[in-house]
């Protein structure tokens, strides 16, 4: 294969091959080293943060609407009982998602109620007989993860989460089981070659939907499908320079999906509403089994999800939590701590739960520190000030308004760019439909 094609080559796999080293090398961070307010735990074992996501939760375009509770399961083991507490109507949804970033199923108050439950989550091609035929989920890989939220209004309410959270437990069905773990990758492998090294390796242990499969024997002459020892280990020095090129040219176009087109209108929220539509194969209790919600296009759903794991890694299907989401201004201007804005709504996002906008950095989409500690702003915030028509005028700016009422609405911005995401639980059709649409941030 001549340099450029195995440059390209290199690059369809970096875009294809992004979301399941992305999810993966976040599942070997949690369970050998945590995360912020998230102890590490091992497979098959519940973390509970202990308080609403911050800066110090280093995590994209993480939420601080619900604190987490998150599990790696290894089914390698066998299925595992999940036990699911009594909400009493508060919101709470436990999202599934495959090695390869599929949300597969979702229990929750959307979707199951929130009614005290217990679940059976099963590997792949598991022939066992189930005590509740109704209550299993199939997991598409052996390693998959669990994304547990649960609404909480701030500070005063964890008590109320910390109880609901020692509630969720995980036991395998037969004890006495052997988890088998990630594999690990060469660690002879250089660096800069890393990644298609950890592809190699995990897109073996996990195996994806059968047309996907067929797809990656293409990759073959990029080492992907060798099984044996590491071909990146003593590659020749112009086979690893378009590996290496074609990375970078998969890195940019992963880059460029995140970001709006420059033609897009003014100060235009970009909606997330299908981002995570890439999954047509594994359609589990709580998704939604519609054409609605797939991408059709297999090529095009890769592209998605690669930039979906890069922007907002284990984030939801819209019908559960849409997000919509900010780069500039009313004008076009990129959107920066040097100026203020408002952002005004003359009537409240339309959802069945709850709705926030929540503040980060560029290039990280991570939370920044602000001295109110205010990391989002909703209709659950206490002392928002409305106006007498009844809507709402949030402030968005770095330093602290001289006026009350503009201070009671204010959310802390960064000194340098930002990107604001809004959040929709439970999105009625109206949000989904696009009738509604959020307006645009505008400088004072």
């Amino acid at each position: 294969m001549i340099q450029p094609e195995l440059e390209a080559l290199a690059a369809d796999a970096y875009v294809y091959g992004y979301p399941l080293v992305s999810d993966l090398t976040m599942v070997e961070r949690f369970t050998g080293g945590g995360m912020g307010t998230l102890p590490a735990a091992p497979f098959n074992g519940f973390s509970h943060a202990t308080r609403l996501a911050g800066p110090d939760d280093p995590f994209v375009s993480v939420n601080n609407d619900t604190v987490y509770s998150i599990a790696q399961l290894d089914l390698s083991e066998g299925p595992q009982v999940l036990r699911v507490p009594d909400t009493g109507g508060a919101y709470y949804v436990l999202q599934f998602v495959g090695a390869w970033t599929d949300n597969f199923a979702y229990p929750g108050r959307r979707a199951t109620g929130t009614e005290a439950q217990t679940w059976l989550v099963v590997p792949p091609d598991w022939h066992g007989t189930p005590p509740d035929r109704e209550r299993v989920i199939v997991s598409p890989t052996t390693v998959a993860t669990v994304v547990g939220r649960f609404a909480c209004a701030g500070p005063d309410d964890l008590p109320r989460v910390r109880a609901l959270q020692q509630g969720l437990t995980l036991e395998p069905l037969e004890p006495g089981g052997l988890a088998a773990g990630l594999p690990a990758p060469d660690p002879g492998v250089p660096e800069r070659l890393a990644f298609f090294e950890r592809l190699r390796i995990w897109m073996t242990a996990f195996p994806p939907a059968g047309p996907d499969i067929e797809y990656q024997q293409r990759f073959a002459p990029l080492g992907l499908l060798d099984t044996g020892p590491s071909p990146y280990r003593a590659a020749a020095p112009d086979w690893t320079l378009a590996l290496l090129k074609g990375l970078a040219a998969g890195r940019e176009r992963v880059e460029a999906a995140t970001r709006p087109p420059e033609n897009h209108p003014a100060g235009e929220w970009r909606s997330g509403l299908h981002l995570f539509d890439f999954n047509v194969d594994f359609l589990g209790p709580g998704t939604v089994d519609d054409p609605e919600w797939r991408i059709p296009d297999r090529r095009a759903a890769y592209l998605s999800r690669a930039a979906a794991a890069r922007a907002g890694l284990w984030g939801n299907h819209a019908y559960e939590a849409m997000y919509a989401m900010t780069y500039d201004d009313a004008d076009g201007r990129a959107l920066s701590g040097a100026h203020a804005y408002t952002l005004r709504m003359d009537e409240p996002p339309p959802v069945e739960a709850f709705w926030s906008v929540t503040m980060y950095g560029l290039p990280d989409y991570y939370l920044v520190a602000n001295p109110i500690e205010r990391y989002s702003i909703g209709d659950r915030t206490p002392g928002l000030v409305y106006g007498e028509d009844g809507s709402l005028t949030l402030r968005l700016q770095h330093d602290r308004p001289a006026d009350p009422a503009e201070e009671a609405n204010w959310l802390p911005t960064p000194e340098g760019e930002f990107r604001p995401i809004i959040r929709l639980y439970q999105p009625k059709p109206a949000a989904l439909d696009g009738t509604y649409r959020v307006p645009p941030i505008r400088r004072s």
